[in-house]
């Protein structure tokens, strides 16, 4: 099985991250969260035959510049059904958790981590994976209830810290960090008396 790679774009005034994820036996990739700037991303891509388009979420800044990479290279789009519905995208296929997507003779792995959005996914590869807004260096992504936030923690311990210590993290902003550098504080955080009504920016401090 061919290990793919990936690469970086910033894009957009936040910045926001978009990732090439490129086979490098058959040089076809895809698109992760083309949020902004198609020209750049398309740039990026060159003559590359654009496999699909995944979403980590439905969020307008993972997506603002969707139809446009999907008009120029005609890719079929994958999102959750939650964030499918959720935000009106419209989708090619679903994204389900555990399903496994081709590019080229690689894999991708879906992983369901719903909290930051109800259908926010992370995508695994060959020991990195690309997480959108569900975790970030020092804390999980932005949440909008108490309940969200509780979702999104009992997500992470369910799919995020059962992967090695050594997986890196590949998130919607910013830059990346492993797993085993949030473990700790993690583990921690949960072993502390988390308020009833704490929600939206959390950091494990």
């Amino acid at each position: 099985m061919a290990r793919l790679e990936l690469q970086r774009l910033e894009v957009g005034p936040w910045p926001m991250n978009c990732y090439l994820l490129r086979c490098p036996v058959s040089g076809e990739l895809a698109i992760v969260d083309p949020g902004a700037d198609a020209e750049e991303i398309l740039r990026a891509a060159g003559d590359s035959l654009v496999r699909c388009i995944l979403l980590t979420h439905g969020h307008p800044d993972h997506v603002g510049a969707l139809e446009a990479v999907r008009e120029a290279t005609g890719a079929p789009v994958g999102i959750h059904p939650a964030d499918a519905a959720n935000f009106g995208v419209q989708a090619d296929f679903p994204l389900i958790d555990g399903m496994e997507v081709s590019v080229g003779e690689a894999l991708v792995t879906i992983a369901y981590v719903p909290g930051h959005t109800p259908g926010s996914v992370c995508l695994r590869l060959n020991g990195q994976a690309v997480v959108g807004d569900a975790i970030f260096p020092g804390g999980p992504g932005h949440t909008a209830s108490p309940q969200a936030l509780r979702q999104s923690l009992d997500s992470l311990a369910r799919t995020v810290f059962t992967w090695p210590d050594e997986t890196e993290l590949y998130p919607g902003h910013g830059i990346h960090t492993l797993v085993g550098a949030e473990r700790t504080a993690f583990r921690r955080f949960l072993e502390t008396d988390i308020s009833a009504d704490l929600y939206g920016d959390v950091s494990w401090a």
